[in-house]
């Protein structure tokens, strides 16, 4: 069982292996905002159960396993906010709310709105209709 946190190594991870195609501890704690020694201590735990070969001072590469979660990690991110941006929600209250979210999201919920994303991309039509009465629905009424 994955918690958030490590979660969240894989996404960044997986992020980084395709952006530069390495990722280094320094680049992790960066991004994540920890200090390089959480991010030891975490890659060693990710390790240990098979996600990350890591060599101290030579850094880590996903195992196959490793790049399928990171790869599921970072395509429910996305699918989350997708979804919120379809609510017509502010891009940084879905930075927030994508974080606070995204791990406690069961994975027959995420298929259920992923259908509705891919729904509303294959009917533009019916995506507008709903932005209409969506925002009809939030605009102040006259007193």
């Amino acid at each position: 069982m994955l918690t958030p946190s490590m979660e969240d190594y894989l996404e960044t991870i997986y992020e980084l292996m395709k952006e530069k195609g390495y990722a280094r501890v320094s680049d992790i704690a960066t991004i994540l905002a920890v200090q390089p020694s959480s991010v030891t201590k975490m890659i060693q735990k990710l390790d240990e159960k098979n996600f990350v070969t890591y060599e101290k001072y030579r850094g880590l590469v996903l195992t196959p396993e490793g790049e399928e979660l990171g790869r599921t990690m970072k395509q429910r991110h996305r699918m989350l906010e997708e979804f919120l941006r379809l609510l017509g929600v502010s891009e940084p209250t879905i930075r927030k709310d994508v974080e606070g979210i995204e791990h406690h999201v069961s994975p027959s919920t995420m298929r259920s709105l992923h259908s509705l994303v891919l729904f509303f991309e294959e009917h533009p039509e019916y995506r507008r209709a709903f932005e209409q009465f969506r925002d009809r629905r939030l605009q102040p009424v006259d007193e």
